[in-house]
């Protein structure tokens, strides 16, 4: 259990805190709520261009990087379609440049022309190895522009053209930064070698002082359930034909998450996992397999990947893969197999809620999400899955009328 301590400042930010005295560091992880699904259809990718524009110096602070550098801190950041994530380590004797830091950058960035161009520059350069100039690279666009039709999820975090980042203008910008770049729609999380009320008094003064902003509510559009199956099928340069298979799923906060996540472990996480023993070591249907879901705040994806091995169709191997989904549908997973499920996501948090840092960015996520002390109950909640869980959702979600297909062939 981690303990945890909260502090709310005037101006609407949120503070959790748990003290670890194990470690001579402190981690600072602030998540903004606003990802890909709050841009504009015709302006996408700003949520990821401002992960870099934050690094281009703020209001007081030319450089960010160089404090945090001299203090010997670490940072990164990265975005989903659903949030924004920041945070830094550093000693606990130079803590205080990290609040400096943050706090900076949350009251206002140094917008000029020159830094839009230079982090423009690099999103854009991202954009084209990642999805354009990479084998594969534009699989997620597809599939996505697939699977929703209304909501924004139909474009990745990178955005859906890279126009979008080109033409963005330095007014555009500043707009969307001063509509979600706020304390009262933050999450500040302190982990580490820090008691509490040092936590408060670093935040009373350093991030205090940010005015409140308008942070209009959330209205987005609720997905069409898919009453059909939906195929495309495209030709690319690249080695070896693939095979892309969506569902839809359940919200974050379903009650039926924990079964979902499940389900994609057990068929594909592992070499004893039912799709990578049976479809890649037993049968030779793909030489490479993979399930994982999107874990969205909004109804997500669980997806199935997967390169035929030679002399096989991808109609052969999407035949085999619906073969494997229909038993999870119609059978009950063996207790044995479930366990082991079990036990590895156990393992895997328990090893996790040892570092600190892991600690501050789970602890902001899930009070950006609810509450962070959710955090405690996720190992019961997936101990609380049953066979009959499992194969109820497998049921519900494995039909073809909620299916999205993709067959990348090579050229």
């Amino acid at each position: 259990m981690i303990a945890i301590n909260r502090h709310t400042l005037t101006n609407g930010l949120r503070i959790v805190h748990h003290e670890d005295t194990t470690t001579q560091m402190v981690a600072i992880n602030v998540v903004y709520d606003v990802g890909a699904r709050d841009e504009d259809p015709s302006r996408t990718g700003f949520a990821h261009l401002f992960e870099h524009l934050m690094f281009g110096g703020s209001v007081h602070i030319p450089d960010y990087d160089a404090p945090v550098q001299c203090a010997g801190g670490e940072n990164n950041a990265w975005t989903t379609n659903d949030l924004t994530n920041y945070y830094l380590t550093l000693p606990k004797q130079n803590v205080e440049v990290g609040f400096w830091l943050e706090s900076d950058r949350m009251l206002g960035l140094a917008f000029s022309p020159e830094s839009l161009d230079v982090q423009r520059g690099v999103v854009m350069e991202e954009f084209k190895q990642r999805h354009l100039n990479q084998p594969y690279g534009d699989a997620s666009h597809l599939m996505r522009s697939m699977a929703y039709k209304v909501h924004p999820y139909r474009w990745p975090t990178i955005g859906l053209e890279l126009s979008h980042i080109a033409e963005a203008t330095l007014d555009e910008v500043k707009e969307f930064y001063y509509r979600f770049y706020a304390p009262n729609n933050a999450v500040m999380a302190v982990t580490g070698n820090i008691p509490f009320n040092e936590v408060v008094r670093l935040a009373e003064k350093w991030f205090a002082p940010i005015p409140t902003r308008d942070v209009l509510p959330r209205r987005l559009p609720e997905e069409p359930v898919q009453t059909a199956i939906r195929r495309m099928e495209v030709e690319r340069p690249v080695p070896l034909d693939a095979l892309y298979m969506a569902f839809h799923t359940c919200p974050r906060l379903h009650p039926d998450y924990y079964a979902v996540d499940m389900l994609s472990d057990l068929l594909a996480n592992g070499t004893s996992s039912r799709l990578i023993s049976h479809l890649v070591k037993v049968r030779q249907v793909f030489t490479h397999v993979d399930a994982y879901i999107t874990g969205s705040t909004d109804a997500g994806l669980l997806q199935i990947t997967g390169k035929p091995a030679p002399g096989v169709s991808l109609s052969q191997a999407e035949e085999a893969v619906w073969a494997e989904l229909e038993v999870l549908s119609h059978t009950l997973p063996d207790e044995k197999e479930l366990e082991k499920v079990k036990n590895r996501f156990e393992a895997e948090q328990t090893f996790k809620g040892t570092n600190f840092l892991n600690n501050a960015v789970n602890l902001a996520y899930f009070e950006l999400l609810s509450r962070a002390e959710d955090v405690n109950t996720e190992v019961s909640a997936y101990r609380a899955v049953s066979a009959e869980d499992i194969r109820r959702v497998a049921a519900h979600m494995f039909r073809p009328e909620n299916c999205s297909v993709l067959y990348y062939k090579k050229r």
